[in-house]
């Protein structure tokens, strides 16, 4: 039997900062809607502080977004100093199409800039269910999008 449990690693090179970018990530909350409203309707905090452990994000993406309107995420771990967070997709599309999803997000310094290391663990509900590429895909745009966004801020 196959078995229908993947694992996609992205290492994307941004040119801000790594406490920067990091700081901007853990408050994309406030920052994501406002810096990209045609990816981001809202983004609200339903259980916790929206950024530690235990807290659950539900993310309203905007219209016309493929593949899914809104997903609720799950805060698993956080290391602040290591500039690390892992959380559980835990409702919305993707649970359609995975059993489950966790996905991690590291921030290291590189040179002036840092690396970007997002990486994804996922059970596929069925054999035919693709690897998730658009997640992918729109991860690393957000990064890029980010970047550019706080060079330009």
């Amino acid at each position: 039997m196959e078995s229908n449990l993947g694992k996609i690693d992205v290492e994307v090179e941004v040119k801000t900062r790594a406490d920067k970018f990091w700081n901007s990530i853990r408050d994309s909350k406030n920052l994501f809607p406002k810096a990209f409203p045609d990816q981001y309707k809202s983004i609200e905090v339903v259980e916790g502080d929206g950024k530690s452990v235990g807290s659950v994000r539900l993310i309203k993406y905007a219209e016309g977004s493929p593949l899914v309107t809104f997903s609720k995420e799950k805060i698993e771990s956080v290391d602040e100093a290591n500039k690390t967070v892992v959380y559980y997709v835990i409702d919305g599309e993707t649970m359609k199409y995975y059993k489950s999803f966790k996905g991690s997000l590291n921030v290291t310094p590189k040179g002036d800039g840092s690396l970007v290391k997002w990486c994804c663990e996922f059970e596929k509900a069925s054999d035919d269910i693709p690897e998730p590429q658009l997640i992918k895909d729109f991860a690393v745009k957000n990064f890029k999008d980010l970047d550019a966004y706080l060079i330009g801020a």
